[in-house]
């Protein structure tokens, strides 16, 4: 498999859960702004969404968007325990965390990227976006990670756009149960791994 990233993208998040399950990969680099990667290829030939992350699979299929890249990759190994089995409950309640981090945390701080977007509209996007933070806290209050059974593919995709938080002046100390889900998250020594590979 081959993952196509971009350093403090959301492609973080499937190269997290790559490296949790030990799965064989090649990680290639995109410049967002050339669209090629590190080699000078096309990558809107990979993709033509034109966005990371995009997963190509050995038989040459090519998955993009984030919470499918990561359903389909925990299912690779399931013993590893990083999403519920499909069909069970369990699963749904993965795929509505999945959801709700990808449309209104994700997409909320996306907005803040824009620098055509006018202060007051970004203020606004961060009124609810704290709603938001406070709906993330009422469950990591009383359990270490989203789901009951321990760290999953959607902690993985929360702590990456999380880390984007400090871009914004969002101090994330001011929702300690955030706060502490991100030192916990950023000890895994697979986010250490990534990290380390994708920053070099």
């Amino acid at each position: 498999m081959k993952l196509y990233y971009a350093p403090h993208a959301c492609s973080l998040a499937p190269h997290i859960v790559l490296r949790e399950l030990d799965l064989p990969f090649e990680l290639i680099r995109v410049d967002n702004t050339t669209k090629r990667t590190a080699s000078g290829g096309n990558f809107l030939a990979i993709n033509p969404k034109g966005y990371v992350a995009a997963l190509q699979l050995d038989n040459g299929q090519v998955l993009t968007e984030g919470p499918a890249i990561l359903q389909y990759l925990a299912d690779l190994r399931p013993e590893v325990n990083l999403a519920a089995a499909s069909g069970t409950f369990e699963r749904v309640r993965l795929q509505e965390w999945l959801n709700f981090i990808s449309t209104e945390i994700h997409g909320g701080l996306g907005w803040l990227f824009s620098s055509q977007f006018p202060d007051e509209g970004k203020a606004l996007i961060k009124e609810k976006l704290f709603k938001r933070f406070a709906v993330l806290c009422q469950t990591l209050e009383r359990q270490d990670y989203l789901m009951a059974d321990g760290f999953s593919i959607a902690d993985a995709y929360l702590f990456t756009v999380l880390r984007w938080a400090h871009l914004f002046a969002i101090e994330l100390n001011e929702w300690p149960a955030l706060a502490r889900f991100q030192v916990r998250v950023d000890q895994r020594p697979a986010v250490k791994a990534a990290l380390a590979a994708e920053l070099v």
